[in-house]
């Protein structure tokens, strides 16, 4: 009999976003660069779906070249706290709604271990991050 594990432990989501989005690889030089991401998320259960400049996307709005938003979403249904690591030189961040607009006591103190985020089940949060210049 086969061993039925659930879509958690077999990385589902993982591997639709690798067959829906694969990587794409470019020319760079031929010097070694060390391994780099901009952000990090501690539990496989949150999502990181979006990274943009801040208002790219509002009609009419030119963007925030000093801010990026990330939105992440809770996919195994379950209550989580996690942690948003990233290396990029914010200097503040802030929940914000869908529109981009920070919420009232929105803001997030950053940690060494990054932002702590909690989530309920398929919570969709939005971060503001804005940028040292």
């Amino acid at each position: 009999s086969r061993d039925a594990g659930s879509f958690q432990e077999a990385g589902v989501i993982q591997r639709a976003y690798n067959l829906n989005f694969p990587l794409h690889v470019v020319p760079a030089s031929s010097a070694q660069c060390p391994a780099w991401s901009a952000f990090s998320v501690s539990s496989p259960a949150v999502v990181l779906e979006t990274v943009k400049q801040a208002g790219a996307g509002a009609e009419g709005a030119e963007g925030r070249p000093e801010a990026v938003v990330v939105r992440l979403y809770e996919a195994y249904g379950s209550t989580v706290t996690a942690w948003l690591q990233t290396s990029l030189p914010v200097k503040e961040a802030m929940l914000c709604d869908l529109l981009e607009r920070p919420a009232a006591k929105g803001c997030l103190p950053l940690g060494q271990q990054g932002l702590r985020l909690s989530f309920t089940p398929f919570c969709v949060v939005s971060v503001l991050l804005v940028l040292s210049q």
